[in-house]
């Protein structure tokens, strides 16, 4: 049986067991912003496959990929499925995503460990996001050849993240990844693509050790900057997630991050979860500040699964936001800080993630 056939079953049983009342119906605006959103993001493709609004007929090179292409290319590739518009569809949009899907198993080689983020130069920011896309998409492409070479990625991908969690860290840093393989140090932009990585693989029936899951949420839990009495208990209910355990920088997209993070690994009412969403309630986030769209998708994501209040309020802030800052041609561009070089096929993909909270296609993001 193919995995969309498998998703539908378990996107049926999600709906038939769902608590409380239905999802309130997507506006006409917000589906008129994914449509422009999507319709531009096509226009994006390159005809070898990959999304990039640097327009070339340059054919890429094999383990040679141009700079950040193959973790865009994941992200975009997610961001349309996110709204229904999956690889093997018999449609443009189906196409493109096919398309997308294929360049990146064609294209990007995985040296002799598995990595996937030296042939476009995105490091471990890009195995994980690569390494999630892939194990979301297995047995999605129409294709049996590119089934098999996502999967044969996808399980030497989570093999190397489990091996990099592995490299000898101090007590602060144990469980969590940076910038490489390599690294003895870690942070919680990197880790979290790993964690929901290795969540995802697990639940697609790929091995993964509990000890790694385990690992991950403890350094996830230490970058939590709560105030602890003598007995390490928490003494407030509102806090921050931040850059690093111990310290670091305490932002809405580092909260948000260690907010869905956290939910994605089954952690639904810990007090780290519970004091994160409170904290984003009363600092939401705003257009202007760093690292907005890779924050927004957090947030709109981690606010959804925590439910009630939070996630009406989320939704209803993230929507206002993405929809008054879309451009006139469908895209949205970052306008701050490191984020901005990004460009806007990362801040659309990121968007119409953040859009798609109600849509439920991707397994990832179902409760």
């Amino acid at each position: 049986m193919r995995r969309p056939i498998l998703l539908l079953i378990s996107l049926l049983t999600a709906t038939a067991h769902a608590a409380g009342p239905a999802p309130e119906i997507i506006s006409p605006q917000v589906k008129a912003t994914v449509e422009k959103a999507v319709s531009w993001l096509l226009k994006q493709q390159q005809p070898s496959g990959y999304f990039s609004e640097q327009k070339t007929n340059q054919a890429p090179r094999p383990g040679d990929v141009p700079s950040h292409s193959a973790a865009m290319t994941a992200l975009a590739i997610m961001g349309l499925a996110s709204v229904g518009h999956l690889p093997g569809n018999p449609t443009p949009e189906g196409a493109a995503a096919e398309r997308a899907l294929k360049f990146i198993v064609d294209n990007v080689e995985p040296d002799e460990n598995g990595y996937l983020g030296r042939s476009d130069r995105s490091r471990m920011y890009g195995h994980g996001i690569i390494s999630l896309m892939l194990t979301e998409m297995l047995g999605m492409s129409a294709s049996e050849e590119t089934d098999k070479k996502v999967r044969s990625m996808t399980e030497r991908a989570i093999k190397l993240i489990i091996r990099a969690q592995q490299v000898p860290k101090s007590e602060a840093n144990r469980g969590g990844w940076r910038y490489e393989p390599s690294s003895s140090d870690s942070d919680i932009s990197v880790s979290v693509w790993q964690l929901m990585a290795l969540r995802a693989a697990k639940n697609s029936g790929i091995e993964v050790p509990k000890e790694a899951i385990d690992n991950a949420i403890a350094y996830i839990k230490r970058s939590y900057r709560a105030e602890r009495d003598s007995n390490g208990q928490l003494k407030q209910m509102e806090a921050a997630f931040s850059y690093e355990p111990y310290g670091g920088r305490q932002t809405f997209s580092t909260t948000a991050a260690g907010l869905l993070s956290l939910q994605v690994s089954g952690q639904y009412d810990v007090p780290e979860v519970i004091g994160s969403s409170n904290w984003l309630i009363k600092f939401p986030p705003e257009v202007n500040e760093p690292w907005f769209y890779y924050g927004c998708y957090y947030y709109a994501q981690g606010m959804y699964q925590r439910g009630g209040d939070h996630a009406a309020t989320a939704r209803q802030k993230t929507e206002q936001m993405l929809v008054g800052a879309q451009g006139a041609e469908g895209s949205w561009s970052p306008r701050n800080g490191n984020e901005k070089s990004a460009g806007p096929v990362y801040a659309t993909s990121l968007a119409l993630l953040s859009l798609s909270v109600y849509h439920h296609f991707l397994p990832i993001y179902q409760k």
